[in-house]
């Protein structure tokens, strides 16, 4: 069982036992104590460790607190018994990202950092004029992983609003607006395919980014918005769970109503929620 292997001194040995040869519940507490890469990563290198793998106590503990409801709401184990959740494979069926609210919305747990992230496409946000090409078209684009973003061609009046409703597990988290001064080419190229004289207007007064919390909490922050050629995530604020089993609606803006000045020149592509401690703000 499992990776013994011989080696010979010239005198000849006997098989040196390696850690496959231990019993698969010393193996599942070994691996119980390493991050969800290592031990897939260990799961791959022989048959004890696959097995061992598998066992429920190595898993929970890296699951949210509330992943039951999430595993009913997300993987549709609606009425499921709690013997037939297999935790290993609820924790890799969250890990996958999932869509909702008619694909406007995608939600997943990051395996790499731990928590839940959640991404709100701008296609589920109430934006002004989007419906008018004079202002506002529409590009379809590897960069995202909806395949299409906003694109702000020239504007007087800048305002998009959205929300959501979520069970967040317990704890602190932020807000983000993903955006990019430039157009942005179709591919994965992340240069721009556009002129630098079709970005306007950013640098004469900040944008204004908020956001609202069923729980009461309120965040306003302002950023003026200079670096091009590059998609950028803007932090708005934290906010925090402490209920993982009541839904948290959540409303939030981005707005620049200054009527004195035209801008242009920016796409829009999501909102982005993560655990804090959790992400690379920059991308």
């Amino acid at each position: 069982m499992g990776s013994s292997f011989s080696t010979s001194n010239g005198e000849g040995s006997g098989p040196v036992t390696g850690l496959g040869d231990l019993p698969e519940n010393c193996l599942a507490t070994i691996l119980a104590n390493l991050d969800p890469p290592d031990i897939c990563n260990l799961a791959r290198t022989n048959k004890a460790f696959h097995q061992a793998s598998t066992a429920d106590f190595i898993w929970e503990p890296k699951l949210p607190e509330n992943y039951r409801t999430l595993a009913e709401k997300l993987m549709f184990y609606e009425g499921c018994s709690e013997a037939c959740l297999v935790k290993k494979e609820v924790y890799a069926g969250l890990c996958s990202p999932v869509r909702f609210s008619s694909g406007t919305k995608q939600v997943w747990l990051d395996k790499e950092r731990g928590g839940i992230c959640m991404l709100v496409s701008w296609k589920g946000m109430k934006i002004t004029g989007i419906d008018d090409r004079r202002y506002w078209t529409h590009i379809p684009t590897l960069q995202s992983r909806f395949h299409a973003i906003a694109y702000l061609q020239q504007i007087w009046w800048l305002e998009v609003e959205g929300d959501l409703e979520f069970s967040f597990p317990a704890g602190s988290y932020s807000l983000f607006f993903r955006l990019r001064l430039g157009r942005p080419s179709e591919g994965q190229d992340r240069k721009s395919s556009s002129t630098t004289q079709q970005v306007h207007g950013w640098n004469i007064k900040p944008v204004r980014f908020q956001f609202s919390v069923s729980n009461g909490e309120h965040v306003t922050s302002e950023h003026f918005l200079t670096k091009q050629d590059k998609w950028l995530r803007y932090r708005v604020g934290e906010f925090v769970i402490e209920d993982s089993y009541k839904p948290t609606k959540i409303k939030f803006s981005m707005t620049q109503i200054d009527c004195t000045h035209q801008k242009g020149g920016l796409a829009l592509d999501s909102v982005f929620i993560c655990r804090n401690n959790k992400l690379e703000i920059g991308r």
